[in-house]
């Protein structure tokens, strides 16, 4: 069994998940050539970051069908690690408090008459 993902990504190891879910398994180098514009990485600093992901259970590889190269797939779905990023936020930042936190955005956020009919609509569903 991998061990339990750390409860963040830095930047760098959140660009290469971005490449892994939207591409599926691939090469370091795959995910190298796929990296979209900004800050370019050296083929070693993406070998690197990879296993560090491996490490906290986020990707796992396999050989690739030419047994040349590993293959690096995603261990756990996009919205997973959405929710886990959340909630570390809420602890860390909003003492445990989901209203905290939405209380917050809603303040910073300066939402749109549409946005915040949406929001009226999905609570009245909830209820």
């Amino acid at each position: 069994m991998p061990p339990k993902p750390s409860a963040t990504l830095t930047e760098a190891e959140l660009r290469l998940m971005e490449v892994l879910w939207q591409r599926g398994p691939s090469s370091v180098q795959q995910v190298l050539e796929a990296l979209p514009g900004g800050k370019p990485l050296a083929y070693n600093s993406v070998l690197t970051i990879i296993r560090i992901l491996e490490k906290k259970g986020y990707v796992a590889h396999a050989k690739s069908a030419d047994a040349r190269a590993y293959v690096y797939a995603p261990l756990i779905e996009r919205a997973d690690a959405t929710r886990s990023e959340v909630l570390h936020l809420v602890q860390r930042l909003f003492q445990n408090s989901h209203e905290l936190l939405v209380l917050n955005i809603l303040e910073d956020a300066g939402l749109s008459s549409d946005e915040l009919q949406r929001l009226k609509q999905y609570l009245k569903e909830r209820e």
